[in-house]
């Protein structure tokens, strides 16, 4: 009897003590699986809106330098007021005007219009593209009819010649068209007076597309504010048809980084950066949906480690001697996932109960290691290519500052920036589907030349390569080797996705002149864009 009780009592504290560590290593992986999952969406969400905040800039910046261009020529081109030079004036800025516009995508009207306290007769020009088919001169608008000192009329008017500097316009509705637009407008000046304004004004639906290609989970999207937090973009709102400008909630005015609120009794998470023409892009996502993905593991992590227990609990009254030991290494391994390590699996693999517990736990932790594999997949490899991204980018050029900061030696290294030219253009004429071919092929061939470095795609049409090894010595031959390959392949395609011209820029980590490896990149940059220039320039 005495024996009996006495491993009565054993077996109930192993159990006892079995019960309380599985609890405990159900509640830390929870927290541990939450706080991880929350940290990953936030990166997510902070890596989608970086991206798409490349992608505006650079759309909104290409409309900026074609107006401030046209300005510029403008201005240098006045050289009189009088009739006879106006009207000469006018017709050299129309061809120049023709020719940056063309360049620029989603343009539906541009115009160069007088001052009438300039000059009664001439009234400018307004070119027009509603179909798609070409711009045609249409019928300017009277500007007499209007009072130029009210900014509330003729706004891509009045209201840069009030502030007298380039200003993007909130969406509205041409007066003359009824079609929704956002503009950009330069005033003009000579001589210190103001002579009339320049402009172009966008489809709306064209930044409408852009927007709307960032989304994530079911129900997230983007949305576009000024700096004053009135909406020029929204999924869900059409801002052209109120009177009054619609304004953001003041707390996603804030300048946190990751904002909670509610809209229409959900609530959300949003993130947001500020775009070069002073606009603001925000992503934001239901809760429910961002946590949905570690929610649902918490809970198979529990119900697992429920049908552990009572397992270990049935074996462990039947076996107490046998399960002594490999509960203990359960007991450790289990500590060691609470401590964020999932590399150590048990190592007992008896043919018997305690083995299967044993086979669970490791195929628990081979399901939270492939999850965590996955996290950091969809964070960091590139979906339609399937290289690294800006993400992975950014951290493998942070590790590398790290280590030049620190004083460690690097290896010779170099920097090598691509853009595949005319992406617009195919997915214009034969669509986007043709355009992801185009980029996989020029993909496949930065990636097949330069076999030894890692390759990464910063998004849209851009590419770069960390150059190391074999592949830095052999820089110049690979350069001339992608321009060769893509020659070759302008001159054999038979359709234009398939017509790869990639410009380049290369350049090489000297630590007598490179301060930081952004100066490379830099370096890398500039030879780029005069590579991107040549390539244009000879195709011209």
């Amino acid at each position: 009897m005495t024996l009996r009780s006495m491993r009565k009592k054993a077996t109930w504290i192993i159990v006892c003590a079995m019960v309380a560590v599985m609890i405990l290593v159900t509640v830390v992986g929870a927290i541990a699986i939450r706080g991880i999952g929350k940290t990953d969406s936030n990166h997510l969400l902070m890596q989608l809106c970086e991206s798409g905040e490349k992608s505006l800039d650079y759309y909104f910046d290409g409309v900026e330098k074609s107006v401030q261009m046209v300005s510029a020529y403008v201005e240098s081109d006045l050289e009189g007021l009088a009739p006879d030079q106006l009207d000469a004036h006018i017709e050299r800025a129309k061809d120049v005007f023709a020719k940056m516009t063309h360049r620029t995508n989603g343009v539906l009207t541009y115009y160069y219009r007088i001052d009438p306290e300039v000059s009664e007769k001439e009234k400018g020009f307004w070119f027009v593209n509603l179909y798609g088919e070409g711009f045609t001169e249409h019928k300017v608008t009277d500007i007499t009819l209007y009072d130029t000192d009210d900014t509330s009329q003729l706004v891509w008017f009045t209201v840069p010649k009030e502030k007298g500097e380039p200003v993007w316009l909130p969406p509205y509705i041409t007066e003359n068209l009824g079609e929704r637009v956002i503009s950009y407008n330069v005033p003009v000046r000579w001589r210190g007076r103001f002579i009339g304004v320049i402009g172009i004004e966008i489809d709306y639906t064209t930044v409408a597309e852009q927007v709307n290609s960032i989304s994530l989970y079911d129900d997230g999207y983007a949305f576009l504010t000024d700096d004053e937090g009135r909406l020029i973009y929204h999924p869900l709102i059409d801002v052209t048809t109120t009177d009054e400008p619609l304004v953001v909630p003041d707390k996603l005015m804030s300048n946190e980084d990751r904002i909670r609120y509610t809209y229409e009794g959900t609530k959300k998470d949003a993130v947001w950066l500020p775009l070069s023409n002073g606009m603001r892009l925000y992503v934001t996502v239901p809760v429910s949906q961002i946590d949905a993905e570690w929610v649902r593991l918490i809970w198979l992590t529990t119900f697992v480690s429920i049908a552990l227990m009572l397992v270990l609990v049935f074996i462990t009254l039947r076996f107490t001697r046998r399960i002594t030991r490999p509960l203990q290494e359960l007991a450790e391994v289990a500590e060691c996932v609470n401590e964020g390590d999932y590399s150590r699996e048990p190592t007992y693999k008896g043919d018997d109960e305690i083995g299967t517990i044993a086979a669970a736990f490791r195929k628990l932790l081979s399901h939270m290691s492939a999850y965590m594999q996955n996290i950091n997949n969809r964070a960091y490899v590139d979906a339609l290519t399937s290289v690294r991204n800006k993400g992975a980018y950014d951290v493998y050029m942070n590790e590398m500052q790290r280590k030049l900061e620190k004083g460690e030696a690097l290896q010779e290294f170099g920097v090598c920036v691509f853009d595949c030219n005319n992406l617009r253009e195919i997915n214009e004429q034969a669509g986007y589907d043709k355009g992801d071919l185009y980029l996989k092929s020029a993909c496949a061939l930065i990636c097949d030349v330069f076999d030894h470095s890692p390759v990464f795609r910063l998004g849209g049409d851009e590419f770069a390569v960390i150059l190391c090894d074999t592949d830095y010595r052999d820089r110049d031959q690979l350069i001339t080797l992608i321009d060769d390959a893509c020659a070759e392949r302008q001159l054999r395609a038979k359709n234009i996705w398939e017509r790869l011209d990639i410009a380049r820029g290369l350049a090489v980590y000297d630590p007598n002149i490179d301060d930081t490896l952004n100066d490379v990149v830099r370096r890398a940059d500039k030879l780029m864009y005069e590579n991107k220039w040549m390539r244009k320039g000879q195709s011209a």
